[in-house]
């Protein structure tokens, strides 16, 4: 009986902790209307995800008066009643830059248009995330911000890290949250050499040995998504999302000159953007060996397991560039 009673205590604790230390698929929404292909509809189920990051709006400097204003709200165009809803609210720093910036006033309106949305959607949260990758000359502004819409929300609040935040968060100091999600992409400078900014192993290494000693629980956003970054005569003129990178070996207007080079051979207009002749494409794309590389260097920096790994972003065709398994290869890895 007493054996019986040990080994089913002993079942009972494999099973809590493997719960425990489960570690959940999510993703970013960054859509204007949200509708889900076939194909993400596929992705969401076979990863069985739960949990989606909604980008809701972004708030910019209105270009007349100077003063914040939400841009591009979101429309919702899909039955979301399976999932867990995390509205998140992206802030161009230049608004905490602003003369007279008042925090309180900024909470109170981006407060009030998400519950908004939320009541004429029937969308019930309790989590709202902040996205603003804040300054040291910002960070006062911010940091005040922050407990200005905690104080209103009541909600869980969490908020994106980046690295150089984790590396220097005794200068850049830490926001009043329950949690962070690192956003370990986008490391570099878009530039017309040939390093990737999106992800360098040699560029993040610098900073990962920093994330033990953050004293924030993190949990980790990965990117699926690619951009070609169109360069003319050394200078880098824009990013050009959603390019085909086969399609682009097909088209006669271009020369690929390397593995991440294109040259442009005759003038010509592509997605509606024109292409002078001698013009170059930078592609910069994330692979599956990145994504587990990632996930590997992560798993080995980090003082506590993430609780979920969110991938940037939903979009059909992001996914199509992996194979079917890589979310759960990268998830095992933790």
């Amino acid at each position: 009986m007493i054996k019986r009673f040990f080994a089913g205590l002993l079942f009972f604790l494999l099973i809590a902790c493997s719960k425990k230390n489960e570690v959940r698929t999510a993703f970013y929404y960054w859509k204007t209307n949200l509708k889900f292909s076939e194909k993400e509809k596929e992705v969401l189920k076979e990863n069985n995800v739960q949990k989606l990051y909604v980008r809701y709006f972004d708030i910019g400097l209105h270009p007349e008066t100077q003063k914040p204003f939400p841009i591009s709200a979101i429309h919702f165009q899909q039955d979301l009643r399976d999932f867990e809803i995390v509205p998140v609210v992206f802030i161009q720093n230049k608004v905490m830059l602003q003369a007279g910036f008042d925090s309180e006033d900024l909470a109170k309106k981006i407060f009030h248009l998400l519950s908004e949305i939320n009541s004429k959607n029937k969308i019930s949260v309790s989590e709202i995330q902040i996205d603003c990758d804040w300054s040291l000359d910002s960070k006062v502004n911010y940091l005040k911000f922050i407990e200005a819409f905690k104080k209103l929300s009541k909600k869980k609040l969490s908020a994106t890290i980046r690295l150089h935040q984790v590396k220097y968060f005794k200068k850049t100091k830490i926001p009043n949250v329950d949690s962070g999600v690192l956003m370990f992409y986008n490391v570099g400078s878009i530039s017309a050499d040939s390093l990737n900014s999106i992800y360098s192993q040699k560029i993040s290494e610098k900073y990962l040995k920093s994330l033990k000693k953050y004293p924030l629980h993190l949990d980790f956003a990965l990117p699926v998504y690619s951009w070609g970054i169109h360069i003319r005569d050394q200078k880098v003129l824009g990013l050009r999302a959603k390019l085909n990178f086969e399609a682009l070996k097909k088209d006669k207007n271009f020369e690929q000159i390397s593995p991440v080079f294109f040259k442009v051979k005759e003038s010509n207009y592509k997605n509606g953007v024109f292409y002078e002749e001698n013009d170059l494409l930078k592609i910069e794309a994330i692979s599956s060996q990145d994504l587990i590389e990632m996930a590997e260097d992560l798993h080995e920096n980090s003082a506590q397991n993430p609780k979920e790994i969110i991938f940037y972003d939903l979009d059909e065709f992001n996914l199509n560039n992996y194979e079917k398994n890589i979310f759960k290869q990268v998830i095992s890895c933790f």
